[in-house]
């Protein structure tokens, strides 16, 4: 194992009507004039928004609002949640909804106190100062709700990156399990993908001797397999939401990433597919994922086995991947970008793109070329 530090302050509200205490959390964490910000229009239908508003102002909590959050959430946006806050003088910033509105509120609130191109931050910049950022978690899938990242796309040129500070980490999240359990079957089941691909990102790892993370892997991974099925055949079965929407947390604050290399390529690949054809990421990553298996478990199988055994309870590595290619398509998930309209044309592209080079790799459990990546695109084909 190797040396690490890990600080993980976000405070949690879970379980049914925990949205009633956005307004006291607020104003717990210093909230004063808050931007609401949110997606489309379904949390008003669902009367979600009624009822963070009424919290919010049985405190007394000024707020102005900012809608429009989509997946693969836009610089645009961000720009104009950015002028938004400084001419309302707002803050902190209060995000309903998904990972897309929560990363969109995290690069607003790196971008008011910021006096160049929030943009820097998404090009190596590290978040140095934000305003507070609070939560209200209406699906598990990006774990943005405790974790100090967040990724946006730049309209021009479709380029989907990321940016991380510790400043960045929500100061509360409110996670109500009910408030997942109107997600269409096939966001649910993106949503349970992008959390599998979380924990193996990390899982798959050449630091020796890291036991506890990877039984926390494991475990997690497991639960995620279980459970899914289950919300699957019944969106309202709330215990295996709430176990869904815990784990979503867990797998992406980094407590199973600690102490050990990680790999990251696997969502380096399908930012580009989410850029190039708006793929929904976990519906991307159910492509990209199992296809890098493929590809590097024939270069460094030992994880592999561990992987096989543990996860899927088979001593084949290429039957344990197949379970998992299975897994994701009895799900509802895709299994090749041919279903989001892309054509083998588009690789060269979606692999330079990454901006690997002859000279640069990248991935921490194989090290990949641009060469490797445009096999693995392939395989996805």
């Amino acid at each position: 194992m190797q040396n690490f530090n890990f600080c993980s302050p976000t405070y949690f509200e879970f379980g049914k009507n925990s949205e009633a205490q956005a307004g006291e959390l607020v104003r717990k964490y210093g909230g004063k004039k808050v931007l609401l910000h949110y997606g489309g229009g379904s949390i008003k239908k669902s009367g979600l928004y009624d009822r963070v508003v009424k919290s919010l102002s049985d405190k007394d909590i000024d707020f102005v609002e900012l809608g429009g959050a989509q997946p693969n959430p836009i610089d645009t946006l961000v720009y104009e949640g950015i002028e938004l806050c400084r001419n309302e003088k707002v803050d902190f910033i209060l995000a309903v909804g998904g990972g897309s509105a929560i990363d969109s509120a995290k690069a607003i609130a790196a971008g008011v106190p910021y006096d160049g191109d929030f943009w820097d931050f998404f090009s190596g910049t590290y978040i140095e100062e934000a305003l507070p950022v609070g939560t209200v978690l209406t699906i598990a899938a990006a774990g943005s709700e405790g974790s100090c990242n967040s990724v946006i796309t730049k309209v021009d040129g479709k380029l989907k990156r990321g940016a991380c500070g510790e400043v960045i980490r929500p100061v509360f999240s409110i996670l109500n399990p009910e408030l997942t359990q109107t997600l269409p079957p096939y966001h649910t089941a993106a949503g349970s993908t992008d959390i599998l691909v979380h924990i193996f990102e990390r899982y798959f790892s050449n630091t020796e001797e890291v036991e506890v993370t990877d039984r926390l892997c494991e475990a997690l991974a497991k639960t995620v397999i279980n459970q899914t099925p289950r919300v699957i055949a019944d969106p309202n079965n709330y215990a295996a939401r709430a176990n869904i929407m815990w784990a979503g947390m867990i797998a992406h604050n980094n407590l199973c990433g600690v102490g050990r290399d990680q790999d990251w390529a696997s969502h380096a690949m399908e930012h580009e597919l989410s850029a190039a054809y708006d793929a929904i990421h976990g519906a991307g990553l159910a492509v990209i994922n199992p296809a890098w298996m493929k590809f590097v478990s024939k270069k460094n199988p030992h994880k592999f086995e561990q992987f096989a055994k543990q996860i899927w309870e088979v001593d084949d590595i290429d039957t344990a991947i197949a379970r998992y290619r299975e897994f994701l398509k009895n799900i509802g998930m895709p299994s090749s970008i041919k279903e989001f309209g892309g054509v083998e044309e588009d690789i060269p592209k979606l692999a330079k793109n990454i901006g690997l080079t002859e000279e640069r790799d990248f991935g921490g459990y194989v090290e990949l070329n641009i060469h490797d990546v445009e096999e693995i695109y392939k395989l996805a084909f």
